[in-house]
């Protein structure tokens, strides 16, 4: 079973970072590709990255491509979402979601399983 736990979310000022982990407490996660999404306020849930099984493969969001860096420890259990320069704009409810398939996806639909969710809050 796969169990997510997103943490690292917080309150911080433009241009600051921040490193979100996403922890199963379950099965192991190295054979599912990883995404993080997130939701702000009002609006829908839009993609930010993703990273494959080995951590070899990444895509990234056109608004966070250069400041966001995702990563992975297999033997951890592990994903990582390294935020820098962050904007004000990128406040929302962080998730990661998994799923076994193959071929990357940027669609909140195909992934199966999902965190609770972490807030990120930048002000200034």
């Amino acid at each position: 079973q796969v169990q997510l736990v997103e943490s690292g979310g917080g309150l911080v000022q433009t241009g600051d970072s921040l490193r979100l982990s996403c922890a199963n407490s379950g099965r192991a996660l190295s054979g599912y590709q990883v995404g993080w999404f997130r939701q702000a306020l009002g609006k829908e849930r839009e993609f930010v990255a993703v990273v494959n099984w080995s951590g070899t493969i990444t895509r990234y969001a056109d608004s966070v491509k250069g400041r966001f860096t995702i990563s992975r420890d297999n033997a951890k259990n592990t994903v990582y979402l390294e935020m820098n320069s962050l904007k004000p704009e990128d406040t929302a409810v962080y998730y990661c979601a998994s799923n076994l398939g193959m071929i990357l996806s940027t669609d909140p639909e195909s992934f199966h399983y999902w965190g609770q969710g972490t807030q990120v809050t930048v002000s200034s």
